[in-house]
């Protein structure tokens, strides 16, 4: 096979229909729209609801963001989160463990708003870590390892 033997399939393809090309066309005086009506003229613009009043009309105006809107996760933060069990597992004692050190060791894929440190498994070695975050159970498994938990 070459590339000039390339084809689609027969049938996936069709010829555009060509309108206002005369009567013998098929397609020709009213091509294709009918009569009279909306339709057989111009297009409606866009929110146009034949007459009835449009939704942008019928709805208050609201602006800024309401209390509710704020509530909903609009500016929530999001962290990338590590466990101290994985910790364990990716680094030697008395290392010491940073966002950098954690994204080149491919530990977490990419840094969003910060580092999580979460308290999930056993922690054995010593380790100082410096993240944005961490949650009680992991501060405590990190000190009770003779370790030391940093906020950035």
């Amino acid at each position: 096979m070459h590339m000039g033997e390339l084809a689609p399939p027969p049938g996936a393809t069709r010829k555009r229909k060509r309108v206002g090309r005369g009567m013998g066309s098929g397609h020709g005086k009213t091509s294709g729209r009918g009569m009279k009506g909306q339709n057989a003229r111009t297009n409606v613009r866009p929110g146009f609801e034949g007459g009835q009043t449009p939704l942008y009309r019928r709805l208050r105006k609201r602006r800024g963001l309401s209390k509710a809107s704020r509530n909903i996760g609009l500016f929530r933060r999001s962290y990338a989160e590590v466990n101290v069990g994985r910790l364990e597992q990716s680094f030697d004692a008395g290392a010491e463990v940073t966002p950098q050190a954690l994204l080149e060791r491919r530990v977490i894929r990419k840094l969003d708003d910060g580092l999580r440190i979460l308290g999930e498994g056993a922690l054995t070695k010593a380790l100082t870590v410096r993240a944005n975050h961490f949650t009680a159970a992991a501060r405590a498994k990190i000190e009770a390892a003779g370790g030391a938990a940093e906020v950035i």
